[in-house]
């Protein structure tokens, strides 16, 4: 018997969901606890098997998992993601929509994803300045038939994100300047006072 095919809703992929996590984003502070409540939200609002927020390690050329929800300890731990292999076109040439696992070549983990009980995958490139920040990925547990809007919702939510992450990190930068700086200030010692004064 085939499997239903699933559509989303309109309900899910609106501005007011996209003000939501807006609203969460506007709120950011540590980036596991802003990754976290994003990829939560998504899984939550539109009804996911799971999401993920995978960012690029430019030395190992690996994307490393910043957060996720619903997805098991097994799955994350499946292997280490190659940049150049899993989903390749997601951060060379733009959002990649996987509808059955099964038979994607793209896929670097096939049968895990089926083991987890995914059947669809989202993938869409963080980028910014073009230069790839990581990947954002929601996975569904029947078959989803993306539609140009979703990928476009989705598109929308991981520029915010890769806005947001620039932002945490150019502001730790800041911040470890200055501390570097105080470090390197000398002392400011008090004058003597003299018994003319």
């Amino acid at each position: 018997m085939q499997k239903k095919v699933r559509y989303s809703h309109p309900a899910h992929f609106n501005y007011e969901t996209l003000a939501e996590i807006c609203d969460i984003l506007s709120n950011a502070g540590k980036l596991n606890l802003t990754a976290r409540a994003v990829v939560t939200y998504l899984t939550n609002q539109l009804k996911l098997k799971g999401a993920a927020l995978m960012l690029l390690n430019r030395r190992s050329k690996k994307l490393e998992i910043a957060a996720s929800q619903g997805l098991s300890e097994s799955y994350l731990n499946k292997g280490p993601i190659s940049a150049s292999r899993s989903i390749t076109a997601s951060l060379e040439d733009g959002p990649v929509a996987i509808f059955n696992v099964r038979d994607d070549p793209r896929l670097q983990y096939p049968a895990e994803a089926l083991n987890e009980g995914i059947e669809s995958i989202l993938s869409v490139p963080l980028v910014l300045r073009q230069k790839p920040l990581g990947v954002l990925r929601i996975y569904t547990a029947e078959p989803w038939e993306f539609t140009m809007e979703d990928i476009t919702f989705m598109q929308s939510v991981a520029l915010m994100l890769a806005l947001v992450l620039d932002n945490i990190r150019v502001s730790g930068a800041y911040k470890t300047s200055i501390e570097a700086l105080k470090d390197l200030r000398p002392p400011i010692r008090r004058a003597k006072r003299t018994l003319h004064e």
